[in-house]
């Protein structure tokens, strides 16, 4: 089925790169000092492989941030969010008791759980789509389109789903 709408987001703050790339900087000073210096990295020195290994584990984690991604998706079935490649979730309309466009304060970023919010799927700003499910569970997907996510909810807009499209 088509989607009606879709919305991929990326974890590309400049600060959380700047950060990334600053700790990879940590092993690669270490193992030129200790590798290609000859010179022991530090007063307690970790081994050559100890620090071979450290490098490939934050290569790991920067791969990771770089992999990680919210894709957001609606169509007449319901809808459908992902973060890749933690968790996702589906929500059929038939289960929506009311969705609604939000701004709300920082709640961190990637999956979340709030008190206020209930699980929160964040990658940047703090505009959402909250969703009440029937059963009383809360969710909110972080959105950088709450405008067009408000055009496709009204172009989709389903019996027994409360629509509250104010809090743009």
């Amino acid at each position: 089925m088509k989607q009606a709408f879709t919305e991929v987001q990326k974890f590309n703050q400049w600060w959380l790169w700047i950060l990334l790339l600053a700790v990879l900087g940590i092993p690669v000073y270490g193992m030129f000092q200790q590798l290609i210096l000859g010179e022991p990295f530090g007063n307690n020195p970790m081994s050559d492989p100890g620090l071979i290994l450290f490098f490939i584990g934050t290569l790991l984690i920067i791969g990771l941030f770089w992999y990680l991604e919210l894709r957001t998706e609606l169509d007449q079935a319901g809808i459908r969010v992902r973060l890749r490649p933690i968790s996702s979730e589906v929500f059929t309309w038939d289960q929506i008791e009311q969705v609604e466009i939000i701004t709300y304060g920082f709640v961190g970023y990637g999956l979340r759980f709030s008190r206020k919010y209930g699980t929160v799927y964040n990658a940047n700003g703090n505009k959402g789509l909250a969703i009440t499910l029937k059963s009383g569970s809360q969710y909110v997907i972080g959105t950088q389109n709450p405008e067009g996510l408000k055009q496709t909810l009204l172009g989709l807009k389903k019996s027994g789903t409360e629509l509250n499209l104010a809090g743009i």
